[in-house]
């Protein structure tokens, strides 16, 4: 098992195919083909199997996001698959060491994700029930802007910055 980071911008013609080959086995149709759901990442922490193959794979970005009237930088994990026959043994978790460990070593005050995956709780991520206001994309369109509790959000803190679980939150851009 190999785990790598790779900038967005560095991404392979063949690194780009893999990816979106695994999140069609991971996911089903839903990314239509792509690499990415709702918009492309700042980068990638893959998993490589046999050969080279992508068998693992968590997208990372950065932003800054408005907890209340702060403006604070994060780093959002999305897309988090491992292959279907590789389940099991291990890939989602050094990946997330690897996420985790990349976002201590950026700006980033906090790691914010949706889901619900016990994963997440035991790697220190907690349930936030903050109000959120992001652009809604869906099929690679924008469909407007929507404001509610979304009950998959989960927060990490890696900076010294306490999160403010009553706060409204703006993402500033789509959920990841």
């Amino acid at each position: 098992m190999h785990i790598e980071t790779i900038p967005e911008w560095a991404l392979s013609v063949e690194d780009d195919a893999g990816i979106a080959d695994l999140l069609d086995r991971a996911f089903g149709p839903d990314f239509g083909g792509r690499s990415f759901y709702k918009q492309r990442h700042h980068c990638r922490v893959l998993c490589r199997g046999e050969k080279g193959r992508v068998v693992g794979h968590i997208a990372v970005l950065m932003r800054d996001i408005r907890l209340g009237d702060r403006l604070v930088p994060i780093t959002g994990l999305a897309e988090v698959a491992t292959d279907p026959d590789r389940r099991g043994q291990g890939l989602a978790t050094a990946l997330l060491q690897e996420a985790i460990a990349t976002s201590r070593a950026s700006l980033a005050d906090f790691i914010v994700l949706f889901g619900d995956r016990p994963i997440y709780a035991g790697h220190g991520f907690v349930r936030a029930n903050n109000t959120l206001t992001y652009t809604v994309l869906d099929d690679a369109t924008t469909h407007g802007v929507k404001r509610r509790v979304e009950d998959t959000l989960m927060v990490l803190p890696v900076g010294s910055a306490q999160w403010d679980f009553a706060a409204p939150v703006d993402l500033l851009g789509h959920l990841f």
